[in-house]
């Protein structure tokens, strides 16, 4: 084959790359993911996009099944709810808690800390993941907390 030829033919293969993704053969490239165990995205974002071994998901607030109210009212029902979601999507895509690498935890009061603690530690309870915690003035539909994870497939 001369090189016009396959320089032609990376060009079709970039295109088609463009435009509808490209997985790479290690499982590579931007791959939308969701779970109806959760409620539907409330703004323009993805539930979870893999990228290779990687699942990123997006920030889970206490949202009720059809995202119309927040349930709970203590830092304690929110967590709760919030990682018993996250639970849900990590099942959707055949993994666990023992799989997230990193989560970000998004509080209203730090003063809730230990409770929320408590509660995090009954779902991550051998090798918890890094996480940073951190207090913010406001969280969407005035939730008390909003949890973000990383998790790696095996």
């Amino acid at each position: 084959m001369n090189i016009n030829k396959l320089i032609a033919a990376a060009w079709v293969v970039a295109g088609a790359c463009l435009t509808s993704g490209c997985a790479t053969p290690d499982g590579g490239g931007k791959v939308v993911l969701s779970t109806d165990k959760i409620y539907p995205a409330i703004g323009p974002y993805s539930q979870m996009i893999g990228h290779g071994k990687l699942i990123y998901f997006s920030g889970v607030i206490a949202l009720n099944q059809a995202g119309t109210a927040i349930e709970g009212t203590t830092i304690e029902e929110q967590t709760h709810k919030v990682l018993g979601y996250i639970g849900a999507e990590l099942a959707s895509q055949g993994l666990g808690f023992e799989d997230v690498l990193t989560s970000t935890v998004y509080m209203q009061d730090l003063n809730e800390f230990a409770a929320m603690n408590r509660v995090y530690g009954e779902y991550f309870k051998k090798d918890p993941p890094a996480r940073a915690t951190l207090q913010v003035a406001r969280l969407p539909r005035d939730a008390k907390i909003e949890i973000a994870i990383i998790a790696a497939r095996r």
